[in-house]
């Protein structure tokens, strides 16, 4: 069933607070990773706020009594490699049974398409609820890459979470992808001549693995 997808840019505080100190020049790997993982964690927070909820019994010290529960755990995390791994730790704090899947992409030096190098999922992935997370969203062209890969292996409800987005590539996904929700922590300006994020926070991956 096809769903309409929806932009959520998000303005809690404690976001907005630790996505400015990894925007730094100053601050240091180590700093950085740990940045991404509390500011991951807290947009999982958010991100899963629509989660179905069930009815169970149990019983407290005090009585027995009906209580919510996750109606399933069925949640599936898919980095796209090598940068959002860096987000994967965060979003398995709050939700330690979801399986995780990889796909890395490599753009052609000749057709400049995108191509698909690595793709492990779930084995029922098509049942689970997906989020593609990688760092930034520049131009759009991984993460549409990404999700087209990942529905051809009939994933249905896809989401796509990201640190950093530009204008440019909220378009270019949601024009290729009008049912996937995506998820920012921050609205940036636009693109400049090289296609970096401005004013971003420079490469994600090198300022995570320290490979400047």
């Amino acid at each position: 069933m096809n769903r309409e997808g929806k932009v959520y840019v998000f303005d809690h505080p404690l976001i907005q607070h630790k996505v400015t100190l990894m925007r730094d020049i100053h601050t240091s790997t180590k700093e950085f990773r740990e940045l991404a993982r509390e500011v991951v964690t807290l947009m999982t927070f958010e991100a899963t706020r629509d989660l179905p909820l069930k009815d169970v019994e149990i019983e407290t010290p005090m009585t027995k009594c009906t209580m919510k529960m996750l109606a399933g755990e069925d949640i599936a995390v898919v980095p796209i490699l090598r940068a959002g791994l860096g987000f994967v730790d965060g979003m398995l704090d709050l939700i330690p049974n979801a399986k995780v899947g990889h796909i890395g992409l490599y753009r052609d030096p000749e057709t400049h398409e995108p191509v698909e190098y690595y793709c492990k999922l779930p084995a029922d992935i098509e049942k689970r609820e997906v989020f593609v997370v990688d760092p930034m969203l520049a131009t759009g062209g991984s993460a549409v890459a990404a999700i087209d890969f990942i529905k051809a292996r009939h994933a249905q409800n896809i989401n796509f979470l990201c640190l950093i987005a530009a204008p440019e590539g909220i378009e270019a996904l949601q024009k290729a992808h009008p049912d996937v929700n995506i998820y920012i922590a921050a609205k940036d300006d636009h693109l400049n001549e090289h296609a970096y994020i401005v004013p971003g926070l420079g490469d994600a991956g090198d300022r995570l693995y320290g490979t400047k």
